[in-house]
């Protein structure tokens, strides 16, 4: 079974920039709800894009959520996982051609934890 070794923040970030799909967490009715998505590092924190009137963008505008990223060897179990925790931010998108529109979400990291699997 691998190591866990706990990861500074700046560490944990400069992973967390290395992946570009990552799981959100967040709650519907009272009940979790886990969703795959791809996403960037920003200046303000983790950035990712919804359809306007989607689930997931109704349920986290100014919730409290989680998102979680990793970074696994499948053969050796090694590599790395980063947890954000921080309160959502849902922005209409700048220009786009979806007639439906897009929105971004922006989870500013009041949280961070990492862990590297060794």
């Amino acid at each position: 079974m691998p190591e866990l070794r706990e990861l500074d923040r700046k560490r944990s970030l400069e992973l967390l920039a290395r992946a570009d799909v990552g799981r959100v967490v967040y709650t519907v009715d009272a009940l979790p709800a886990v969703l795959p998505v791809p996403f960037r590092l920003g200046p303000g924190g983790v950035l990712l894009s919804a359809p306007a009137g989607s689930e997931l963008a109704r349920a986290v505008d100014g919730a409290v959520i989680a998102f979680e990223a990793d970074e696994v060897d499948g053969r050796d179990g090694s590599g790395w996982f980063v947890t954000v925790l921080g309160r959502a931010q849902v922005r209409p998108a700048a220009r786009t051609a979806d007639p439906g529109g897009t929105v971004r979400i922006r989870i500013r990291p009041e949280l961070v934890i990492g862990r590297c699997l060794a």
